[in-house]
C-alpha cells in the first residue's frame, strides 16, 4: 500500500470516529432511573423515592420526574395517592450540559386493601328465555333491556322482567355477535364482539340510528354508564372510558385487587358510584372503583347456576341489572331460564 493510500485510510477512520462521537448518545447509556425504596408492587399509600445515576460521569444539571403523562416535578419523592392501578410509567427528564434526555421505568401499582367479601340471598325468581345468550342487561324504569349473543342469533330486546315476555326485538345481521349494552339519555348503545362495531338505537322504538367503531380496545364485551360517561370492557383487565357524544376512547383503568390483576372483565353495571363487573367464567362480581381500578368488593354467587335448568347449551353467569333498590341486583346468565332478584350483604 502506498503512502497516499495509507493517509487516505487514516483520514477516513478519523472522520468516522469524529462523526460517531458527534452523534447524540442514548439516554439509557448515560443515565439510570433508580427507585431507592423499590418493591415488587406498590399501592396508593406509597411514595416513591427516586434518583438519577450518571453511568459515565455526565453532570446532571436538572432533573424532573413524572408519572405517565402528568406534569413533571423537580421533587425526588413521588406520591402514588391518586394514580390508577396497573403498570405505571415513571419518567425522568434530564438536562446535562445543555442536552435533554428522557428515561423511564415501569412499576406495578395494586390496591391498598383486600376486597370486602359479599354473599347473596334470593328474594324472587322470574322466567328468562332459555335461548337468550345474555351479554348485556339494563333497566330503564321498570323495563328490562337485554342484548344477546352468538352468530346468527344475536338480538336487542325490550322485555317484561317479571314474566320474561319479549315486547319487541331487533335481530342483528348474521355476521355480528352481540355483546354488552347500556342506556344513556334517549339512546341505547350495543357492542359486538370482534366486529369492531357498536350500534346506536332510539330508546323509544329500538330504531337503529348509527354505528361507532372501537380504537385501541380490540373487542367489545360489556357496557355501563354513570349518567355522563360510558364504560366499556374488552375481555382484558381494562375498562375504557368513552366520550358519550362520539364514543371515542378517552382513557382506561386496569382492574386489580391487592394481590392480582382481574382479567376477562365482562358485563358491566353502574351501581351507586361503582362499576359492578362480571368476571368471565367465574361465579363472582367484582365491585370496582371507577377512578383507580381497585376491586373494593367481590360478590360470591356460587351456587346460583345450579338453580337453573341444566341443559346442553347452558353457559356461565353473565348479566347484572340494577333498579336503584339498595343492595338489590337482578342476575342471570347465558341460556339461563331464570332471572334472580338477589339481596347482597357482607359475608
Amino acid at each position: 500500500m502506498n503512502t497516499f493510500s495509507k493517509l487516505l485510510g487514516l483520514t477516513f477512520l478519523l472522520f468516522l470516529w469524529i462523526s460517531c462521537s458527534d452523534k447524540p448518545q442514548n439516554a439509557n447509556d448515560l443515565f439510570s432511573l433508580e427507585i431507592t425504596n423499590v418493591k415488587k408492587t406498590f399501592t396508593n399509600n406509597d411514595q416513591l423515592a427516586v434518583k438519577i445515576i450518571s453511568k459515565k460521569g455526565n453532570p446532571v444539571d436538572e432533573v424532573r420526574f413524572a408519572i405517565d403523562d402528568n406534569t413533571p416535578d423537580a421533587k425526588n419523592t413521588i406520591s402514588l395517592a391518586d394514580v390508577k392501578l396497573g403498570r405505571r410509567k415513571i419518567r425522568a427528564f434530564i438536562t446535562s450540559e445543555g442536552d435533554h434526555y428522557e428515561i423511564e421505568k415501569v412499576i406495578k401499582v395494586v390496591s391498598s386493601n383486600p376486597p370486602a367479601l359479599y354473599t347473596y340471598k334470593i328474594l324472587e325468581t322470574y322466567h328468562h328465555d332459555i335461548k337468550a345468550y345474555t351479554q348485556g342487561l339494563e333497566f330503564h324504569n321498570d323495563t328490562l333491556y337485554e342484548s344477546t349473543g352468538q352468530y346468527n342469533q344475536s338480538t336487542l330486546r325490550k322485555t317484561d322482567y317479571q314474566t320474561g315476555k319479549v315486547w319487541s326485538k331487533v335481530d342483528l345481521a348474521n355476521q355480528y355477535f352481540g355483546e354488552g349494552l347500556t342506556i344513556l339519555g334517549d339512546k341505547i348503545f350495543q357492542l359486538t364482539w370482534r366486529e369492531n362495531t357498536g350500534f346506536i338505537y332510539q330508546l323509544k322504538d329500538l330504531e337503529k340510528t348509527g354505528t361507532f367503531v372501537y380504537n385501541n380496545s380490540k373487542e367489545g364485551w360489556g357496557l355501563c354508564n354513570d349518567g355522563t360517561k360510558i364504560y366499556k370492557s374488552d375481555g382484558t383487565e381494562k375498562i375504557w372510558t368513552l366520550n358519550a357524544d362520539n364514543l371515542s376512547e378517552e382513557s382506561y383503568i386496569e382492574i386489580y385487587t391487592n394481590s392480582s390483576v382481574i382479567d376477562n372483565v365482562n358485563e358491566l353495571e353502574w351501581v351507586d358510584g361503582k362499576i359492578y363487573a362480571n368476571v368471565y367464567q367465574r361465579n363472582a362480581i367484582a365491585i370496582v372503583n371507577p377512578l383507580s381500578g381497585a376491586v373494593e368488593g367481590v360478590i360470591d354467587l356460587k351456587g346460583l347456576q345450579e338453580m337453573v335448568t341444566q341443559h346442553t347449551t347452558l353457559d356461565v353467569l353473565n348479566g347484572i341489572a340494577y333498579k336503584g333498590e339498595p343492595n338489590i341486583l337482578y342476575i342471570t346468565g347465558k341460556n339461563w331460564d331464570k332471572l334472580f332478584k338477589i339481596e347482597i350483604s357482607p359475608k
